[in-house]
């Protein structure tokens, strides 16, 4: 017997139709599931993990059709729903599909037309899969990795929070993945179909944010030449992410609270009010209650926001996960260029990088695991490795900007700063004197003085 092509679940309350759908789609080669019930349709969808496809009656005692469907995209946005009923009219098909249904059949259903549906439906879901992962990767994926209990935590919170639309407020220290939160919500929830756009609103000039955010018509200011949709735009029926929202100007704060509020935009320089429809995600390092103290953020704003705050921690206050997060990062190199691959850490590699802090947080150890994998002399990484390629050099950068302040004497201060040159030099070119003396344009020779001068080992 071969595989079966895909699961489906029957859900109806008359058996009847149960048997007789069950035994059409057995034909045709699909597994069967059955359900009476729309509560036990839900227990289905969360207990079992291969359900492709769901038929689903409208009318049905306790639970109806209608209502299961909204549960169902809460829990799955991409699984493909076909609603069935004996009562079907134009405003009811409406309906269902505003609510995210697939297709409608009228009871009893047509065979070629219910057999056509599923297949479309089961392509439209695999669509949707393919899409997924090559969004995830141009983005880098949208991986939550880390074991920790606070990460488990935020894990919980996503897929909680993901099916609705609440606005979600992310805060975290530059470099903890407030993006790849964010982008995990909108993966996750019914929008997924739709676009993710994402807004920097530190890197945009404020007499600038207000064109990005909502667009221009043509001749609106010097340089206007053409219409331009803005990201509330571009962003209609998807997610917009406003990430470093605590920079932006009053005046831009006040127009985007607008916004939000009446789920309207004008772009620069027009008159016609554009409805939208808009999940908003924003983001920040900066304590914004502190903020509204100071007066540089609308408290109104804030609340606005701040529906579902998410908080990322430090990777200082979460080392369990700095292995976890290593070894994925060096598996996403090797699977990407071939120079990486055959590279691996050994144990005290890993324990060496818990005893680090990590100030630039998961970003910094992303770019060191590169670095340290690029430059490592053997297939497996050592703390020797860490030691030479990571601690090393941040004890340089710490001795670069202190020994300016503890020496007085223009001397001793050029002598402290052609040591440190040489030891910068000398860890860059991994201590090779001969591309080293090359690099800075001196002798061989001289490299040799002045490490015995200057008592430099490696």
């Amino acid at each position: 017997m071969s595989k079966p092509k895909a699961t489906i679940l029957i859900t109806d309350d008359e058996r009847s139709i149960r048997n007789a759908l069950k035994e059409i789609l057995e034909f045709e080669n699909y597994r069967v599931i059955e359900a009476e019930s729309g509560d036990k349709a839900l227990k289905v969808i969360k207990n079992e993990p291969l359900i492709d496809l769901v038929l689903l009656d409208i009318k049905m005692q306790g639970m109806d059709g209608m209502e299961t469907l909204v549960k169902v995209k809460e829990l799955k946005p991409e699984l493909p729903v076909i609603m069935i009923s004996g009562h079907g009219t134009i405003k009811i098909a409406v309906e269902a599909t505003k609510m995210g249904a697939f297709d409608f059949l009228e009871k009893p259903p047509d065979l070629n037309r219910l057999l056509i549906s599923i297949r479309n439906g089961l392509q439209s879901s695999e669509l949707i899969k393919e899409n997924r992962q090559i969004r995830s990767e141009l983005h880098g994926g949208t991986d939550i990795i880390g074991e920790s209990a606070s990460m488990l935590q935020i894990k919980k919170l996503i897929q909680k929070v993901a099916p609705s639309n609440s606005r979600v407020l992310i805060t975290g220290e530059n470099g903890t993945g407030k993006e790849l939160v964010a982008r995990a919500i909108h993966e996750n929830s019914s929008r997924n179909r739709k676009k993710f756009v994402d807004v920097n609103c530190a890197a945009i000039p404020t007499e600038l944010l207000e064109s990005e955010l909502f667009g221009h018509e043509k001749g609106a200011f010097t340089g206007a030449s053409d219409r331009r949709i803005g990201k509330f735009e571009q962003a209609d029926s998807g997610t917009l992410f406003l990430d470093e929202i605590g920079d932006m100007s009053k005046e831009s704060q006040a127009k985007v609270l607008r916004a939000l509020q009446e789920n309207q935009i004008v772009r620069v320089g027009g008159n016609e009010t554009i409805e939208v429809d808009v999940r908003v995600i924003s983001a920040t390092n900066k304590d914004l209650a502190h903020e509204i103290e100071q007066g540089e953020f609308r408290e109104d704003l804030y609340h606005r926001l701040n529906v579902i705050p998410i908080h990322l921690p430090p990777l200082r206050e979460r080392k369990e996960d700095i292995p976890v997060l290593a070894e994925w990062f060096l598996k996403s190199l090797s699977q990407k260029e071939i120079i990486f691959a055959g590279k691996s850490f050994d144990q005290s590699a890993l324990d060496a990088m818990k005893t680090l802090e990590w100030p630039g947080n998961i970003r910094e150890l992303q770019n060191m695991i590169e670095r340290v994998a690029l430059l490592s002399t053997e297939d497996k990484i050592t703390d020797k490795d860490i030691d030479r390629l990571v601690t090393r050099k941040r004890k340089l950068d710490d001795q670069m900007s202190g020994f300016i302040e503890e020496n007085d004497s223009f001397q001793e201060f050029k002598e402290e700063a052609e040591k440190l040159f040489l030891l910068k030099k000398l860890d860059k070119y991994n201590w090779n004197v001969s591309v080293t003396a090359d690099s800075i344009g001196i002798q061989r020779s001289h490299i040799y003085n002045k490490m015995k001068k200057y008592d430099i080992e490696r």
